[in-house]
């Protein structure tokens, strides 16, 4: 153990959940963390997910969400953007782990001989996996956040608790917290909070041999002090130590109501630190002020493909809120299901927005929904933005449209076309060559990442960012082909962003049109509330100037 835990002043805080899965673990971890920063900690977020895949990126965004992509190229769980976004500490790949990832690290030390004959079991070699990494790439932090995926009681998650049972053992109660998340229902009809489900969760967490530290009960309704009380006794928690966490209106209020209800003083008491001095949460007054008081509202269109789980576009519609709190107007997403715009004109379903957005995704459906949409913004003038996937149509609509070639396309959706868009086998990274196969595994052979872009001068890309160059993440398997570019700019369609090396699009641009921007990378994972993106900014500051003209 001692070779890991460097820092004799890192604390480890366990957080779990129980009841019922998606009571918001991850806003949990990232709100605590944002107060504990007010207060002038260090602190460091990690998420360990129980399920067998290596990581989401194969996953289907209508059952997992989005696909979280850090700088170093690490595909995963959507709560690595709330842990970002709260904290403005930049995730890595040694902050998200699967049990696919555990597994797969104890079958290669196993095949290389490392176990030196051993007879391979979860415990203690899976367990000890997973303390290694909760354990390792700590430097000077103070506090180090750990999300256990899942519910108590799930059998994937079993090593996960007995591992972080260990680590607690190991390193003594001084210097680690467990935190429990659970669900207080309300009965309308007996008019009562219900606490059951919460000591039985309990419960179960102790058979593990875990007994929480501290309580966050999700709930719609303020807790009675008697039923606080009642848990306490049954839970075996201090009275004050069980937290109320209440619905919010705005994710952006967490952090103020759980500081409210003392769970970082607790926290502090806890761990024997000074908790008497005031938390600064100023910055995130000032954000819940614009929210509730802003100066207008503005609608903007989404068009996408994945409308039946919106949390597939968690940091866009986050990144889209970021830009409206900088331009003090309220941002209202109208959701689009693209193929809707298949069946009908855009211009009855799109004629009440000031401006579209249509996002990444893969595969064919929705597609022409999303060309219309284009076309639609194209030619009304309506402010457009394009991200990945939503670039590539742009440009493909440009072909079909203004170029004449009908058959402009991408090999990623029809091998016999004119390819505008073609699968990229080739790259570089840092100075070394990248070298991918059409037939070669899926996960994790994208472009992923953050990568340099160069802007040209005086382009609106290069006025929105204040610079020539810049770095941004990208999550895709294919690329506008360089050898259209002439033929774009013939079009009116410039390309104003480049790789380095001069061969990859990342940034169109329409000329005579107030605001039409496509960007081959994701900006909307590097938005935060306090630093939106300027992207976002410029792109919904012209839908408030396109509204007004209406």
């Amino acid at each position: 153990m001692s070779e890991y835990a460097l820092n004799p002043k890192s604390r480890f805080i366990f957080i779990t959940g129980g009841v019922v899965s998606s009571l918001g673990k991850g806003l949990a971890s990232a709100s605590l963390a944002a107060v504990l920063q007010a207060r002038g900690y260090k602190v460091r977020l990690r998420k360990l997910d129980p399920y067998l895949n290596v990581d989401p990126g194969t996953m289907n965004p209508c059952q997992h969400g989005e696909v979280f992509v850090t700088d170093d190229g690490t595909e995963a769980d959507l709560d690595l953007g709330h842990y970002e976004r709260f904290s403005g500490v930049p995730a890595k790949k040694t902050d998200s782990v699967t049990t696919g990832k555990i597994y797969q690290r104890v079958i290669e030390k196993e095949r290389r001989g490392f176990y030196l004959g051993s007879t391979i079991q979860v415990i203690p070699h899976v367990t000890n996996e997973i303390k290694e990494f909760i354990l390792s790439d700590i430097t000077d932090e103070d506090f180090v956040l750990c999300e256990i995926g899942g519910t108590v009681g799930d059998i994937e998650g079993q090593p996960y608790l007995e591992a972080i049972r260990q680590v607690a053992y190991e390193l003594g109660r001084d210097r680690t917290m467990f935190i429990h998340v659970t669900l207080l229902p309300y009965i309308p009809t007996a008019g009562e909070l219900k606490t059951k489900p919460t000591q039985h969760s309990v419960k179960k967490l102790q058979e593990y041999g875990i007994q929480p530290d501290m309580i966050l009960c999700r709930t719609q309704v303020p807790i009675p002090e008697n039923e606080k009380r009642k848990l306490a006794l049954f839970c075996n928690v201090k009275e004050e130590n069980v937290i109320t966490a209440m619905d919010a209106a705005s994710i952006y209020q967490v952090p103020l109501a759980y500081s409210g209800e003392g769970m970082d003083r607790q926290v502090c008491k806890h761990f024997n630190l000074p908790y008497n001095q005031p938390t600064d949460l100023s910055k995130w007054e000032h954000i819940i002020n614009i929210l509730k008081s802003p100066e207008g509202e503005v609608r903007i269109a989404v068009v996408g493909k994945y409308m039946m789980l919106l949390e597939a576009y968690k940091s866009l519609h986050e990144a889209l809120i970021h830009g409206g709190i900088a331009n003090k107007y309220k941002v209202k997403i109208k959701w689009v299901d693209s193929e809707q715009l298949e069946k009908e004109d855009a211009s009855n379903i799109l004629n009440d927005v000031s401006a579209i957005l249509v996002p990444g995704g893969f595969g064919e459906r929705g597609t022409l929904g999303m060309i219309n949409a284009i076309k639609y913004a194209r030619e009304y003038k309506i402010p457009f933005l394009g991200i990945c996937f939503g670039m590539q149509m742009a440009v493909i609509e440009t072909m079909r449209n203004i170029c004449g070639i009908k058959n402009a396309g991408t090999t990623e959706l029809d091998e016999n076309c004119e390819p505008v868009i073609g699968l990229m086998t080739e790259w570089d990274k840092d100075g070394a060559k990248q070298i991918r196969h059409k037939d070669g595994d899926l996960g994790g052979t994208m472009r992923l990442g953050a990568y340099f872009c160069d802007l040209k001068p005086g382009s609106k890309a290069a006025q929105i960012y204040g610079t020539d160059k810049i770095s941004e993440r990208h999550r895709h398997r294919y690329e506008v082909n360089i050898k259209y570019k002439d033929m774009l700019n013939k079009a009116g369609m410039i390309v104003t962003g480049l790789s380095p090396d001069g061969n990859l699009p990342e940034i169109v641009e329409l000329q005579d049109h107030p605001w039409f921007i496509g960007v081959q990378f994701h900006p909307e994972l590097k938005s935060r509330p306090f630093e939106p993106h300027p992207l976002f900014v410029s792109f919904v500051k012209a839908a408030i100037d396109n509204s007004r003209l209406v």
